[in-house]
């Protein structure tokens, strides 16, 4: 073979070791920039033969990458047309006025947003500035609690609870495109939100609500919520047409399982109208702004499963991660928490962006383990990965500290009492709903 090109198999092994370590270490410390790391992993495992140059770069391939750099172009149309600000403000002038009220508002419009625009970094940069202007006409000015509550409630909510929408977030992305070239498994938009929406989005942001009135109590200024009011324009032709492509998306993506076209594939293609001439919101020159150093990302950890697989070392670590993981084919609710807590731990290790590509590649070993099926071995980890402790585990929660001018310390308590919780609440209720529709039988 190809991928032993100059080590022998045993070194090819140790090098793809070292490889993988050095890769998902500087993922998770963010010492160098994500597209340098990315671009390392390339190099190097060319320049050492680790791997076939089809298998190294068989994350450009996937789907993932596609979705991916689609819902950049799409969270950049709704940027540039001023549509994205319009539906944030048109939702958040519908929340209720007490503080309790206001934070639930702004967690329901994390996730409302997550369907129509598919770039967690994206809904971060478009929500921090307008839940700041929110803040300042409800009276949460600088120095208060609220305002640190209801900067990080959107934070946090983000991440989390797009977890429940396929298209919505990177790990998912990941773990879709891995098993996809893993396995040939195809994760279909509908069934994977009735699966994961109603405990993963409903009881989580339920969480995030309690946890945040928990750390960061306050009240709002009723004589400045009369400010709130923004004057209401008419859409804009260039509007109007991303309404209507965002609508037939999210009506495709909902329907896949009829006319089985991939949503990489719709989203590819709703990023191609936004650019086309005359009936697009985009000209040809905005792609230029679309940030590729994502979408390399998503490529290389791809490809670095895929190599991992390749030269033999993601069996190695399959069979040793089996022999401390208690998997036991007639024990599904102890498999499912070792599962989960898998999934959690590689998520703090790898950040929950690289945890997917790691969890996927063993899940086949995982499953013959356990006994169940691979898909649900696969759905598994979203449970675990979607349960953040610490701010760098996720880059919008970083972006959302940056932007909202929040301590690490007040991001770090939220995101570590969020995460316990949902360990402890949300993988019962979640298994309990999996029985309800007859998974893990």
């Amino acid at each position: 073979m190809q991928a032993a090109g100059l080590l022998s198999g045993h070194g090819t092994v140790v090098a793809t070791g070292l490889l993988l370590a050095l890769c998902m270490g500087l993922w998770a410390t963010g010492l160098v920039a994500e597209i340098v790391t990315a671009l390392l992993f390339f190099c190097t495992a060319m320049l050492l033969r680790l791997a076939p140059a089809a298998t190294v770069f068989s994350g450009f391939a996937s789907s993932a990458f596609w979705l991916v750099l689609g819902g950049m172009v799409v969270g950049l149309a709704m940027t540039r047309t001023g549509l994205g600000d319009r539906l944030a403000r048109a939702l958040s002038g519908r929340m209720p006025g007490s503080y309790a009220g206001f934070i639930a508002g702004l967690v329901a419009l994390a996730f409302v947003l997550s369907f129509v625009m598919p770039s967690n970094l994206g809904r971060i940069a478009l929500l921090v500035p307008v839940v700041l202007v929110l803040c300042d006409h409800v009276g949460l000015v600088d120095g208060r609690p609220g305002r640190i509550g209801a900067v990080l409630a959107v934070g946090l909510a983000t991440p989390l609870l797009s977890a429940a929408i396929l298209p919505a977030n990177v790990p998912n992305l990941v773990m879709a495109g891995t098993a996809e070239v893993q396995y040939g498994l195809h994760i279909a938009y509908l069934p994977y939100l009735v699966l994961h929406a109603p405990v993963l989005a409903l009881v989580k942001g339920t969480l995030v609500v309690a946890a945040v009135l928990w750390l960061f109590p306050d009240r709002l200024d009723p004589a400045a919520e009369d400010t709130a009011a923004v004057p209401r324009e008419p859409l804009k032709p260039a509007e109007r047409r991303l309404a209507i492509v965002l609508g037939l998306t999210l009506g495709l993506w909902v329907t896949d399982s009829i006319h089985h076209i991939a949503p990489a594939w719709i989203g590819l293609a709703a990023a191609l109208v936004c650019l086309m001439p005359r009936i697009g919101v985009l000209g040809p020159e905005a792609f230029g702004a679309v940030n590729l150093r994502t979408c390399f990302y998503v490529a290389a950890l791809l490809g670095l499963v895929a190599t991992v697989n390749e030269t033999g070392l993601g069996a190695s670590l399959g069979h040793a991660l089996l022999g401390l993981a208690p998997l036991r084919p007639d024990a599904p609710f102890q498999n499912f928490g070792v599962l989960t807590g898998l999934a959690a731990l590689l998520a703090v290790v790898a950040t929950a962006n690289g945890a997917p590509a790691l969890y996927t590649a063993l899940a086949g070993e995982m499953s013959r383990a356990s006994g169940l099926s691979l898909d649900d071995v696969v759905m598994a980890q979203v449970v675990g990965y979607s349960s953040l402790f610490l701010p760098y585990q996720a880059p919008p929660i970083i972006l959302t500290m940056h932007l909202g001018g929040i301590r690490l310390l007040d991001a770090t308590r939220l995101t570590a009492l969020v995460g316990a919780a949902s360990l402890i609440i949300v993988t019962p209720l979640d298994y309990l709903w999996w029985q309800t529709l007859g998974r893990l039988s």
